[in-house]
């Protein structure tokens, strides 16, 4: 049985003739070799099981405008929205996992995933391991790593909303050095910043075990310079950034955010609608 069929034998109602019909536009709108018919096809099944008519005609506005911009690709039916945490022992670890538990759709690249080998790692004329640095950091890697996420990202989407015509993927970036690195200036939908002072840093950076440990000497000498130097780089940042108290709770921070996140996504939800 076609899966035209199919879907006229579940539904009922007044409305069964012209959903079917929405069914058959989709089907003419895209030749059989288009791969946005599928997930065109994919999206209608959902909702007329599930009978909702205005949906359906709305979505069908979509599968009309892909049409007529071929130029878009399946995939960007998914707005990405990348968040950028950093600030070395400034809590941007518990705050992304504390937005991803809360968002919908959400996945998270963590930049100290990227770190090279310690054999690859230089050391200066103190003997300190220059592990601050973007040197450090396998930055290739990592891009490959969200150029995956983007790939991928449709897929993985689940729907928790009908009333929008296109989902919305979350990625979080978080890191101590993704300002500094000109590649990601792009991706940013939003940016954060956590700030915490010189003695609350070097006191949290005292109660963390490290794979080298900190050697004697090693915040004052490499830690805290690199954080002011990439600081400083940070002036020539064209968007907007949010900063952050990162001595706040954690249950004030994740609410400061959760809270911005929310009204950045349903703006994004009201241009989507609307282009």
């Amino acid at each position: 049985m076609s899966p035209l069929v199919t879907w006229h034998v579940k539904l009922n109602g007044p409305g069964v003739v012209h959903l079917f019909g929405c069914c058959e536009q989709v089907v003419t709108l895209f030749p059989s070799s288009d791969p946005r018919k599928e997930y065109m096809l994919g999206r209608l099944i959902l909702m007329l099981d599930s009978t909702h008519e205005s949906k359906a005609v709305r979505w069908l506005w979509v599968c009309h405008r892909r049409r007529l911009s071929p130029e878009l690709s399946p995939d960007q039916d998914v707005y990405s929205l990348s968040v950028d945490l950093s600030v070395t022992n400034g809590g941007k670890t518990t705050l992304a996992k504390n937005l991803q538990k809360h968002l919908p759709n959400c996945s998270i690249i963590c930049q100290d995933d990227f770190f090279k080998p310690e054999s690859e790692i230089e050391t200066d004329k103190n003997g300190f391991l220059q592990y601050d640095v973007l040197e450090a950091l396998n930055m290739e890697k990592m891009m490959s790593a969200i150029s995956s996420w983007k790939e991928n990202a449709r897929c993985s989407v689940v729907s928790t909303d009908w009333e929008s015509a296109e989902e919305i993927a979350i990625l979080i970036i978080e890191g101590f050095l993704l300002f500094n690195y000109k590649p990601l200036d792009t991706m940013w939908n939003r940016s954060y910043f956590l700030t915490v002072p010189y003695e609350e840093c070097k006191r949290r950076r005292s109660t963390r075990v490290y794979e080298p440990p900190d050697s004697p000497g090693y915040f004052d000498g490499h830690v805290w310079p690199m954080y002011l130097k990439h600081r400083q780089e940070m002036q020539d940042i064209t968007w907007e950034v949010v900063y952050l108290d990162g001595t706040k709770s954690k249950e004030d921070l994740f609410l400061q955010v959760y809270e911005d996140l929310i009204q950045q996504l349903a703006k994004q939800k009201c241009l989507q609608l609307t282009a």
